[in-house]
């Protein structure tokens, strides 16, 4: 069963390939994402890697948590799952019926 790997502290030019090559020391790479900011493009320097095994994503964190990659000290733990959020869409105030107008809470 496949594990999933946080990599955080990675370098803006730190590409998917990059990533692959490295956690490749520690065994069979699935997958390896690095997260870009939908606009820009630019990397937001962390990413994601999963392994194909258990014993491998062990092996990964031991061998390459605190270690540099690109120039950087890298940060690297087992993924959490994603966790629902609220919307931040702006309009959701706590419900506090606020519109916008200051005169409309008086």
């Amino acid at each position: 069963m496949a594990k999933k790997l946080f990599v955080g502290g990675l370098s803006y030019e730190t590409t998917e390939e990059i990533l692959k090559e490295t956690f490749s020391k520690a065994g069979t790479v699935e997958s390896a994402t690095v997260i870009t900011d939908k606009i820009s493009g630019r990397s937001k320097g962390f990413g994601f890697v999963e392994m194909s095994s258990e014993e491998e994503a062990k092996k990964a964190i031991e061998t390459l948590n605190g270690k540099e990659i690109d120039g950087r000290n890298v940060t690297v733990n087992e993924a959490k799952p994603l966790e629902s959020r609220p919307r931040r869409n702006g309009f959701d105030r706590g419900n506090r019926g606020f519109s916008g107008n200051r005169r409309d809470r008086w």
